[in-house]
């Protein structure tokens, strides 16, 4: 399907390596997740990008995944075993099923993308970033849209408030001059995913980082900021300077789950000033001594981002409980159903 490429352009690193044995490095061809459809994936390894089928006994893998592939002597590949990913994106899966939903595997860096419209929403941006502290991914925001915003200093400070150490670039994401000040998350062998709702111009970030218009953008209906979907499949590509893009569709619903380590790294200045409250289970509401209602009230912390706070915490809490009943009653059933084929099967013995 294309050209070869070597392990360490596709992000292999030391983590990979320490969890394979001599056999396993010499027998086995190590190749990496590249794009994820119904029925397949393709993968790329020393060998170009080839396909493999999606069989029913094979784990769950998302775009950026590492396995090990076995050539026997038939034309499909043969699925050996999935590596454990340094870092991993999932979310509760869209509507009303209780399962998680693997998003991408082995990412570096996300730019979580946002534009400098009507969809500017700091709310939205800390989901984002709870969800890559979770993963132990490393977030920039990207502020799109600048060339159109006569505000973009005040914004850019907004989103610096949420955390000094956040790494926050406002551009124009047509202008590959300006795109270029992310270059440094995007050299050779790093992955950058993108994470942003629909409409904030990820796909033109995503074309001018390319270098070529073959992520479709969609027409934006200015009169309320909101974009249609423009990705359908999850995919990776590899950028000019030899990073690798991995393109994830517009979230809608990006619903917390098991998460609560990632939403208090994000508003760690509310844990801290939490741990001084007078009492230990203080709910920052009207508790005397409550250290979080006295930096709202002295002007140090927004109402919105404790408010936003307590709203994430308590989805992923729901979350997490609604998955963790869906896979015991799952186990449950499965149970159920081998004593029932045990049962036929004894009394099918003494017939």
């Amino acid at each position: 399907m294309g050209n070869s490429f070597s392990l360490s352009e596709l992000g292999w690193k030391p983590f990979f390596q320490q969890q394979l044995n001599l056999d396993e490095l010499s027998s086995y061809t190590a190749a990496r997740v590249f794009e994820q459809h119904r029925s397949e994936y393709v993968v790329a390894s020393e060998l170009g990008l080839q396909r493999i089928a999606i069989h029913p006994n094979m784990p769950k893998m998302a775009v950026g995944d590492w396995l090990l592939l076995e050539h026997a002597n038939t034309p499909e590949l043969k699925f050996v075993k999935q590596l454990e990913p340094a870092t991993l994106f999932s979310r509760k899966a869209v509507g009303t099923r209780a399962e998680l939903q693997l998003i991408a595997a082995n990412v570096d860096t996300v730019f979580i993308v946002c534009s400098l419209n009507n969809n500017f929403n700091l709310s939205r941006i800390e989901r984002y970033l709870a969800l890559a502290n979770e993963a132990k991914v490393d977030p920039v925001v990207v502020l799109t849209k600048a060339d159109t915003c006569d505000d973009v200093a005040s914004l850019q400070q907004q989103v610096q408030k949420l955390d000094p150490m956040l790494m926050v670039e406002a551009l124009n994401a047509l202008d590959a001059e300006d795109v270029a000040k992310l270059n440094p998350w995007c050299k050779r062998g790093q992955t950058v995913a993108f994470m942003g709702s629909s409409g904030v111009g990820k796909s033109t970030l995503i074309n001018t980082l390319l270098g070529e218009q073959n992520s479709q953008t969609g027409a934006i209906r200015e009169a309320d900021s909101k974009g249609r979907h423009t990705t359908t499949a999850r995919s990776m590509h590899l950028m000019e300077n030899g990073g690798l893009l991995l393109d994830t569709p517009g979230m809608r619903e990006l619903q917390l789950s098991d998460c609560e380590e990632g939403v208090n790294a994000t508003f760690n200045d509310i844990t801290e000033l939490a741990e001084q409250c007078k009492f230990a289970d203080c709910q920052h509401n009207s508790e005397p001594g409550c250290q979080v209602r006295q930096a709202i009230e002295n002007g140090l912390l927004d109402e919105r981002r404790l408010q936003n706070y307590h709203k994430l915490m308590r989805e992923q809490q729901f979350n997490a409980a609604s998955v963790a009943e869906r896979r015991a009653n799952d186990k449950d059933l499965g149970k159920f159903y081998r004593r029932v084929q045990n049962s036929v099967k004894q009394l099918k013995q003494r017939g």
